[in-house]
């Protein structure tokens, strides 16, 4: 598999995730499905996580009846993470070293268009602002800039419109700058009213919306590295289109378009600035040579002397024997006229081998078939090329020839013959064959080297998203801080509260506590029998007399119902008088005939009260009174 492919392989996303895409693209039109899916699912994920959801299967299912949350979870996907000149480094460049080049290339009178892409809360785009009113003067700039400044949060939007933040976002401007563009509004800062009418702005989505053209200066910062490599390159060819030839891009710290040199060439690196390659059409000039060989007979001098021609036919015999290429020499009959050297150590052909017909002879058929192309020069006059062949020897290395038959006249122009000569490409196949390995080894490394460029590039982004990631969570987190700051007093508040309170109920404990034991004293003390009934009749207090009376201890006696009370008593007698005395009316006396524990018969005076409760009509109980008159009769 390729880097490209296995990286592909590796980014494969959650079929869940792409199905939730698809639903925000098709039911509220917001299209992610550019978006790089790690910075996606981090960002879904914590939604999910807050709102209760395990999947994204689910977390679709949520949206569907709660409507309200798609907002939330915009706000959650987009990072508006930005500010006044953040990275001052790449801001100084910018109006250093690229602005006034840039500025040079616009007639006086010329308009300058600006795009801010991405440009979230607005931040950047009145940076760009501020600097170019350095440049041009405040007059200048009102007459002749208009910075259009885009994004797709329309909450980021509307704040950006009203230029109005806060002390702590305007704390990365100079403060010569700030003084002379910011104006307070109550406890904010507010940016100059005239110059803020020079910026329009308006929502776009960078994926699918068309761009804005004859741009002289497009900022898009730390915006790209959210994309994937498909959209950014979708997004980059739109920023190409914009730019105007003098154009420049601005770009974040971690878009440096390394792999992207065929539209964009740098400017300062410093700057992260950018300028777009334009196609120009070159003529295309080739320079050819050509050699041409010709054969020039002269007749000489006739009066040449005959030793002469034959040391100059020595020499010519010489000079065809001995060279390093095998030539053989066919007559038109097609016999075998001359052999060099080379050709009969190759061949291994004898003087006897000369005269006899080339069909009768190995060379002609091996290594290769010299007959159809004898016959091919013999009746077009044309050289013939049988390309290149393996020529295999019993005491030399296997080797590659190439194999030219050309035709052969004389002076008159008349056919003569043809030669067939065999040159040696061994040397330069293998070198032909280590060039085409080397290419293959380098395009392979380069692809290796551009593939590590591009996941180095993807890497940085992810760092950088991350980044603004943690940054977002971190002024969270503070905000959180403060909350619980604030909650942790508000406790504190109410632990001291309380605190004053359990004081207060301590001291009515005790206070409770001394009524309780002088009561219990006064029970005590009484050499009659109490009960303490609460409003439900059942007993709260049963003294030790009514024990000594009845048999029945206390803790026996405590939560049962007066009418369950197994005493010598006649107990139901008592329901009445009970519930009138709780009821509010007055005090009951009655004498009662009982027996006390012993079996001992007895008249029994009883008294009823009730006790008071927080107000006379709701008595809290009522107090029964048992006294032993002895055991004479009633009158």
């Amino acid at each position: 598999m390729s880097p490209e492919g296995a990286r592909t392989a590796g980014r494969q996303s959650d079929p869940e995730l792409e199905a939730l895409l698809d639903y925000l693209k098709e039911g509220r039109g917001f299209d992610f499905t550019g978006y790089k899916r790690s910075s996606l699912t981090r960002r879904m994920a914590k939604r999910m996580h807050e709102v209760g959801c395990t999947s994204f299967a689910e977390y679709q299912d949520f949206l569907e009846v709660h409507p309200g949350e798609f907002q939330a979870l915009f706000d959650t996907i987009w990072i508006n993470v930005t500010g006044f000149f953040r990275d001052p480094e790449a801001w100084d460049a910018l109006a250093a070293e690229v602005l006034p080049r840039l500025l040079a290339q616009i007639a006086d009178d010329e308009p300058i268009r600006v795009w801010s892409a991405g440009c979230a809360s607005g931040e950047e785009a009145y940076t760009i602002a501020i600097l170019l009113a350095e440049a041009l003067g405040v007059d200048a700039f009102r007459a002749r800039v208009k910075i259009y400044a885009t994004d797709v949060d329309d909450d980021a939007l509307n704040q950006a419109r009203s230029g109005v933040y806060s002390p702590a976002a305007v704390e990365g401007v100079p403060t010569g700058l700030l003084e002379r563009y910011f104006e307070p509004q109550g406890s904010q800062m507010a940016f100059s009213a005239e110059l803020r009418r020079n910026l329009i702005f308006g929502r776009n989505d960078l994926s699918r919306d068309a761009p804005i053209s004859r741009v002289d200066l497009l900022a898009c910062r730390n915006t790209l590295m959210y994309f994937t490599a498909e959209a950014q390159t979708r997004i980059l060819g739109h920023f190409h289109f914009a730019l105007r030839d003098r154009g420049v891009l601005f770009l974040g710290k971690s878009e440096l378009l390394i792999t992207r040199g065929e539209l964009f060439a740098p400017v300062s690196h410093r700057a992260r600035a950018f300028r777009a390659f334009r196609k120009v059409s070159r003529r295309s000039m080739r320079e050819r040579l050509i050699f041409a060989a010709q054969d020039a007979e002269e007749d000489g001098d006739a009066g040449g002397a005959d030793g002469d021609a034959a040391a100059l036919f020595a020499l010519r015999e010489r000079a065809f024997d001995t060279a390093p290429v095998a030539q053989i020499v066919v007559d038109r009959g097609g016999h075998l006229v001359l052999a060099n050297a080379e050709a009969r150590r190759t061949f291994s052909l004898a003087p006897p081998d000369l005269g006899r017909a080339l069909s009768e002879l190995d060379v002609s058929y091996r290594p290769a078939d010299l007959r159809p192309a004898l016959e091919s020069v013999f009746e077009r006059e044309r050289p013939v090329s049988l390309g290149t062949v393996l020529l295999s020897g019993r005491d030399r290395p296997d080797r590659h020839v190439d194999i030219a038959v050309a035709p052969l006249a004389g002076a008159d122009g008349e056919m003569l013959g043809a030669t067939a000569t065999f040159t040696d490409v061994s040397a330069a196949l293998r070198l032909h064959d280590d060039l085409d390995r080397s290419r293959r080894e380098l395009e392979l490394a380069y692809e290796e080297l551009q593939s590590t460029v591009e996941e180095l590039e993807t890497t940085n982004e992810e760092l950088q998203s991350t980044n603004e990631e943690l940054e977002t969570t971190n002024e969270e987190l503070q905000s959180t801080n403060e909350e619980l700051e604030t909650m942790n007093e508000e406790l504190r508040a109410a632990n001291e509260q309380l605190e004053a309170t359990n004081d207060q109920l301590r001291a009515r404990s005790e206070d409770l506590d001394e009524v309780n034991g002088l009561l219990e004293t006064v029970l005590t003390g009484l050499r009659v029998g109490a009960a303490v009934l609460g409003t439900d009749q059942r007993v709260r207090v049963w003294n030790d007399r009514a024990e000594e009376m009845w048999g029945l201890r206390a803790d026996e006696a405590f939560g049962e119902h007066l009418v369950s009370l197994d005493i010598g008593l006649p107990v139901e007698e008592l329901v009445r008088p009970v519930r009138e005395a709780m009821a509010g009316a007055a005090r009951h006396e009655l004498l009662l005939a009982a027996h006390d524990r012993r079996g001992r018969d007895m008249r029994c005076k009883i008294t009823v009260v009730a006790v008071a409760g927080d107000s006379e009509d709701a008595p809290r109980g009522a107090i029964v009174l048992m006294e032993d008159l002895g055991a004479e009769e009633p009158a």
